[in-house]
This record gives C-alpha cells, structure tokens and sequence, in this order.
C-alpha cells in the first residue's frame, strides 16, 4: 500500500522543519519533501497544517486506546505497575499484544517481584518476552544494595532502568510538598529534597555500575542541578518531566481540589521556574503525559484520602505545545522530547520522519483552539488539574505503520 500525504508542514526532531509531503509504503517512510508521487497512491491534502512523529508516551499507568488516539499517541510505555505487576514474563508478553495493530504497548517489567524492593523479577525472561526496560514503578527502592543489583543486571542485559525519585521514608503519608500552600490547608506533606536524596543516590549507584538510567519525574529545582551535574561526568542518565509540573504549582491544590493531588505532588513556584529553565537548556530529554485515570469515586474524596494521579493522555500534546508558544522550544525540539527521545530510552528505532523508519505519522492543527473539558474527555477518567484551560493544538489523523487510525 502507498499513502502520499500532501502540502504539509514536516516537523522531524532530526532534520528539522520544512514545507513538503511524505510518501508511505508498506507502512516505511520511503520520501520526504518534493516526491514522485505514484498514481495508484492513496492521497492525503494536508492543508498546510503539521504532519510529526507519533507520539511515544513514556510511563503511562493505564491502557487507554480512545484517549491516546486522541492524544497523537501510537506508542506506550507500561508502567510495572498495576493488578498484576508486570514482573512474570507471562504477563510481560500478553500487555506487549494487547494493542495492537493501533497502539503498540511497550512493557517496563518490574525490577523487583512485586514491586516490593527486595528481591530481583526476572528480568532476563521478561526482556525475552517483549519488556523493553526495567523500573520501580511509582515506588523507590530503599534497600540500596538491592538496587546496585538491579543496575547492575540491567546494564548486562543492555536495558534502562526507570525509576521513580522520591525518598520512600521521608513521603510517607505525604500528600504535599511542604510549604505555604500545605501549611495552610493542613495536609500530610514531605520536604520537597525527598526527590533530590533519591536521586543523588540512584545517579551514584548508576555511575558506579556504568548502568542506563531514566528518572521518570523530576520535578524540583535541586534534582535538575543533580542531573546536569551528571551528565557532565558522563553518566547514563535521561529525565522526564508531566505538563503538570511544568504549569502548575502547589498553588493549585488551594481549593482543595483533589484533580490537583499528583505524585509526585506539585511543587514550589521556584521549582516549577526550574523545570521550565530545565527544558529550555535540555536537562529534560522527555515529557510524557503521566496518564493514570482515576474513577470520580477515587477523587472525591477529602484530599488526603484522595487517589494521585491525573488523565493526561489526551491533553499531552496541547499543554506541551504551550512551550513553543512560549519561546521555550521549537516544534522540532517539542517532538525530540514527545517522539524521538522517548523511542530512544525504550530502545525503538522510531520517533523521527526519515526515509526508512515505520511511518508512525501525526497530522495536527497546531494554531486550533479548544477547551479543556474533564467531563467530555474520551479517557476512561476525566480527572484533569487542566479543567476549563484553553489549548490550541488538535490531532485531524493519526497513522500507525501507514494504517490510519480511526
């Protein structure tokens, strides 16, 4: 089959911006730019507006076909978490099929069984079966002789670890970062360097090891400065970063609105100032959406009771842009961070429009007005801190290996 989408603003992390079209066969890029275009071809009049890579969502907790088609997202990575862990290969290899052909799931297997930081999953087999990293799920392993062995057995495999940065004893019970806005309202809160104590000491045990590593969320100011500080030495390190964080601060917990309970939990406005600083300068290598729906029973609740976690799948593309608009990125560098990167921490050979890759291919208008609707979101759960925001930026088409997806 040939597609041939037309008169379109190409956007590549690796070759940048141009005016052209893209020519698709047997689901392959085969040309970009000025093509011959074949008369049996099925024809696509992009209308000026911006065809991109496919989104990979690194770190999503849930499977959700409708709001990542929505969203511009072809690609999952699957967070251990969940009932049942992904730490039997068994499990590893149905999550891996169970998208497919429209979104492909890509297994994280846990690192320990059960999630519960003592003993190592089988990590081997899980690879073997279809994961394509390693994590801790949205917990952080205390025992640091066992995570020096998780490292350690990762980087024999040549896999990345992903892991969550927060210090299990200083969060516990913790539903806010401490400061003005938790004082106030009264809530359980944890000191904002429970993050920076669990990062400086899985980047040590990285360098040590010589092992691949990915923070899934940095979110304060001090663990920026700790992942600059070593990606200078040479260390295997990668960091992402939700919308959330990046427009947001604990501010917006003030009503006691529980779309707003995250985890990790929002933070200080100067923490908030850093994360932006932090994509601008490139210490940040993915945003991803964070996508864990939870149900109205969940969230209403008093806060503190509430579940953490947000819907983000579908709104990731809108509240990124948002950073082009400011000045921060290009569009280019916006898709490195959505596609390119993402693909490159899970080991796929994706996330860019160049001859020969799998034609994984988004259509949007980036100038199309919207407004944030929790109530009419496609997600399993609506539950969005972003509720009544005005976005621009709508998905028109979305093709998975040259099939589009309806």
């Amino acid at each position: 089959m040939t597609l041939a989408i037309l008169d379109v603003r190409l956007v590549c992390p690796v070759a940048g911006e141009r005016r052209g079209d893209i020519l698709v066969r047997d689901g392959v890029i085969a040309a970009i730019g000025d093509v011959d275009v074949p008369a049996d071809a099925d024809r696509v009049d992009g209308g000026g507006t911006v065809l991109a890579p496919g989104i990979v969502d690194l770190g999503v907790f849930a499977i959700d076909r409708a709001a990542c088609r929505a969203g511009g997202i072809v690609r999952v990575g699957l967070v251990p978490d969940g009932s049942p862990v992904l730490d039997d290969p068994g499990i590893v290899q149905r999550a891996a099929l169970i998208g497919k052909p429209d979104l492909w799931i890509h297994p994280i297997s846990a690192a320990t069984r059960g999630l519960d930081g003592t003993d190592l999953a089988e990590m081997a087999v899980c690879r073997s079966a279809g994961a394509r990293a390693v994590g801790t799920g949205n917990r952080w392993i205390a025992d640091s002789g066992v995570m020096r062995r998780v490292l350690a057995y990762a980087n024999d495999l040549g896999i990345v670890v992903v892991v969550h940065a927060e210090d299990g004893a200083l969060v516990a019970g913790a539903v806010a970062t401490e400061g003005e806005t938790a004082t106030r309202l009264g809530l359980p809160a944890a000191p904002a360097i429970a993050e920076a104590l669990a990062i400086a000491r899985d980047l040590m045990l990285a360098e040590d090891t010589g092992a691949a590593i990915h923070i899934r969320q940095v979110t304060t100011a001090a663990g920026f400065e700790l992942v600059r500080a070593a990606k200078r030495r040479g260390v295997r390190v990668t960091c992402g970063i939700t919308p959330a964080h990046l427009h947001l601060s604990d501010i917006a917990m003030s009503d006691f609105r529980t779309f707003a309970h995250l985890s990790p939990p929002l933070r200080a406005e100067s923490d908030r100032l850093a994360a932006r600083a932090a994509v601008a300068d490139g210490t940040i290598d993915v945003i991803a959406s964070g996508h864990d729906p939870r149900s109205a029973e969940q969230k209403r609740l008093p806060f503190a009771d509430s579940s953490a976690g947000m819907s983000g799948a579908e709104t990731l593309l809108p509240l990124a842009a948002m950073l082009v608009r400011d000045g921060l990125l290009s569009l280019p560098a916006l898709f490195a961070l959505l596609a390119r990167n993402p693909a490159r921490v899970l080991g796929l050979d994706t996330g860019t429009l160049v001859p020969g890759q799998p034609a994984d291919l988004l259509l949007f208008d980036a100038d199309a007005p919207w407004r944030i609707d929790a109530g009419a979101m496609r997600a399993s759960a609506g539950n969005t801190p972003f509720d009544g925001l005005p976005v621009q930026g709508r998905v028109l088409r979305l093709w998975k290996g040259g099939r589009e997806i309806s």
